[in-house]
């Protein structure tokens, strides 16, 4: 009797399970497109528009609520609420409204963040196949990436004052108990999956619907809330160990670390999308076939 090695029988398994086929054809392709040397790009980005950002943030609130302190303290702690356990908090960030930092301020973060969605959109167009030469101009691209910086810039930071302060009690001054800390963060999951979607349809030339965006903006929008819930704890640790081993270079390592994660599942998202608007599955464990469109 014949017995089909265990990599063809376990190839023919997978293929005849949907979950499965759909499963390895996003690593497959995760692994072809090197998904993580794009996410590498994203991250540097990223790390250097955060604190930009924060500072533009803190300093807007401190000329318009300069004279209400506690309205003041709740919207930067629902701002802070997921970078507590960050080495960023570790150096005081204004808590007054101040000309000079806004300008310098905003442009660094204007300039972050459209390395950010300009990387973003290259990372888009690879993962969906986009040639080159039918990527848009160096114009058109600015452009694109300006919107992107507007609406997804602002909106994240929306959704983050949001769910931080509903969580903390703040919104309305009373303790919410465990029940309300769980809604508010079911009310940022749908918000960011609402965002996503958009975003997510505009970061390729490609034409993407709202519902082919869809499930790689619930997967990235539940993410954010599991690493925001179960995360802080570990990367607390870990701060505590670098830091003691390495000094500040170890919580900027931690720090990297920690944007590395989201952007390798943004691209992980963009990966799971692709694979199912294409039908990019099932794909062989046996043989190196590229994959095809079905």
């Amino acid at each position: 009797m014949n017995l089909s090695p265990p990599r063809e029988r376990a190839d023919r398994l997978q293929r005849s399970h949907p979950p499965l086929a759909f499963t390895y054809a996003v690593i497959k392709k995760f692994g072809e497109d090197s998904s993580g040397n794009l996410a590498v790009l994203i991250t540097y980005y990223a790390f250097f528009s955060i604190f930009p950002l924060l500072l533009v943030l803190f300093s807007v609130v401190g000329f318009l609520l300069g004279e209400h302190p506690d309205w003041q303290r709740k919207i930067e702690d629902g701002a802070l609420s997921q970078f507590r356990h960050l080495p960023l908090i570790n150096h005081p960030l204004p808590q007054h409204g101040s000309v000079t930092v806004i300008v310098i301020g905003t442009v660094l973060a204007l300039y972050s963040g459209l390395g950010v969605a300009k990387t973003a959109m290259k990372v888009w167009d690879t993962v969906y196949g986009v040639a080159p030469e039918d990527r848009p101009g160096t114009i058109d691209t600015n452009l694109l990436a300006l919107r992107l910086v507007v609406v997804g810039g602002l909106g994240l930071v929306a959704t983050t004052i949001l769910a931080g302060t509903v969580a903390s009690g703040a919104a309305i001054g009373l303790d919410i108990s465990w029940a309300l800390s769980f809604a508010s963060y079911a009310v940022s999951f749908v918000l960011n999956t609402l965002l996503f979607s958009v975003i997510f349809r505009w970061l390729t030339v490609r034409e993407v619907t709202f519902k082919q965006a869809l499930p790689g903006a619930v997967l990235f929008a539940l993410s954010l809330v599991v690493l925001q819930v179960l995360v802080p704890a570990w990367i607390s640790h870990q701060l505590a160990r670098s830091e003691a081993e390495y000094g500040e270079a170890g919580a900027v390592l931690v720090l990297l670390g920690w944007f590395y994660v989201q952007a390798q599942l943004l691209v992980l998202s963009a990966q799971i999308n692709v694979v199912k608007q294409d039908h990019l599955w099932p794909r062989s464990l046996v043989d190196n076939e590229p994959a095809a469109a079905g």
